[in-house]
């Protein structure tokens, strides 16, 4: 893919995101993807994502802001730095008690690209700032 098209790829899967649309995040993904959540070991296939996309949805209400997308040249790899603003809207497994705490905090995304379809994401934010922000009443 050109990085133009790399480009508008990731572009679609972050407004997809925001927009809490999962299907089509998953449209977007390729069959075998590999996922690297921030808080836990590699997930390889889009079922998986898609469990995990709404394992998080169910605890976590989360938009990207100030999105930057970067594009190695040839387009295979990219990467989108973005602000989290977050709500904890049902207590998950091993975190404090969701109260409704809201969260801001950096983090980023970075993506394999191959034969038009997202292959691996990386996922990173600072889990121990995460962590911390839960913590707090909301």
């Amino acid at each position: 893919m050109s990085e133009q098209e790399t480009r508008a790829l990731v572009t679609r899967y972050l407004e997809a995101f925001n927009a809490g649309d999962h299907e089509a995040m998953l449209a977007l993904v390729g069959e075998e993807v590999a996922h690297d959540p921030f808080d836990a070991e590699r997930e390889i296939g889009r079922d998986k994502l898609r469990w995990r996309l709404g394992l998080f949805a169910r605890h976590f209400d989360e938009r990207l802001a100030d999105i930057a997308v970067m594009v190695a040249p040839g387009g295979v790899r990219a990467a989108a730095e973005f602000t989290i603003r977050g709500t904890y809207r049902a207590t998950a497994d091993g975190l404090p008690q969701a109260t409704g705490q809201s969260y801001v905090l950096p983090g980023g995304l970075f993506f394999e690209v191959d034969d038009g379809s997202i292959t691996r994401i990386s996922a990173y934010r600072n889990p121990a700032t995460w962590r911390s922000a839960l913590g707090r009443d909301g």
